[in-house]
């Protein structure tokens, strides 16, 4: 299966770093063997996990709660955003992207603490840019602190803890998105190709909805440690030895990942910085 497809894995390890993008250009790779991540957390329905965010007329459940359908139109977008706020944890949907030409068009699956937060918020995304006439997609992370980010449970992006940055973060709870939304302005070559909603509506379809972490109250002042534990201390999202490091096999296929499919990177823009950031080093 090629990196990126229609039916694409998108798995979020909470603690993450900055931005990068990556694309299959349509070419057929047989990818890496690695541990299936996905296959160790529940499956939760999208109902109960997750509430409308905006847009609810353009947001389809279907399946008794298990599917759902996301659509852009000229009148909006629309998103879904999680019932709960985590400290940390895993987080991993099963997304099929629109097909046909999608120039301009953004599907987000990420976290954010903006709406408790809204002048010192935390956010790392994952996001798919649609792009011009070849009906490819783009994959742009942009990611804060600790951690890795999966697509088809392969690593495409590792930030470990260096100092370069605060060793608690995110420092206060985030919730998880899901949205789709009209990003002409800069998503496609800068703006070059806007939304054709000649196209619209534009359905992006959820499922295999996993969300496992350290749930809290960002309104509690101190912030509590989690009550409970992973009942597999080697499937804890973040102490667990499945997560604590990548395993060799797994920094193999990341380094396989970046060699076929990444074409930017930030720390290798020489003309964007002159100094590079201390993550980079």
């Amino acid at each position: 299966m090629a990196l990126l497809q229609e039916n694409t894995l998108l798995s979020l390890l909470f603690l993450l770093c900055m931005a990068m993008s990556v694309s299959s250009h349509n070419r057929p790779y047989t990818t890496p063997d690695v541990p299936r991540l996905t296959d160790l957390f529940p499956h939760v329905l999208i109902d109960r996990g997750l509430s409308k965010f905006f847009g609810a007329q353009n947001i389809q459940l279907l399946n008794n709660g298990s599917y759902a359908n996301l659509a852009l139109d000229k009148s909006s977008g629309s998103g879904l955003v999680s019932r709960s706020k985590y400290r940390y944890g895993f987080f991993s949907a099963a997304i099929k992207l629109p097909a046909g030409l999608s120039s301009g068009v953004v599907v987000a699956f990420y976290l954010s603490n903006a709406d408790t937060f809204p002048h010192s918020h935390d956010e790392i995304d994952i996001e798919l840019l649609g792009h011009d006439k070849r009906n490819d997609w783009v994959l742009q992370t942009n990611i804060y602190s600790n951690g890795s980010v999966f697509v088809d449970n392969i690593p495409v992006r590792e930030f470990p803890s260096s100092g370069a940055f605060s060793s608690t973060y995110p420092s206060k709870p985030m919730s998880v998105y899901a949205t789709i939304w009209d990003g002409s302005l800069w998503a496609t070559h800068g703006g070059k190709y806007p939304v054709n909603y000649k196209y619209a509506p534009f359905v992006v379809s959820l499922a295999e909805m996993e969300m496992v972490g350290c749930v809290l109250d960002p309104r509690q002042k101190p912030l509590s440690s989690c009550s409970s534990k992973s009942p597999s201390s080697s499937s804890d999202p973040v102490e667990g030895q499945d997560f604590a490091a990548l395993s060799q096999q797994q920094i193999m296929a990341m380094h396989w990942a970046r060699s076929k499919l990444m074409f930017y990177s930030y720390c290798k823009d020489t003309s964007r910085f002159k100094v590079m950031p201390p993550e980079c080093k």
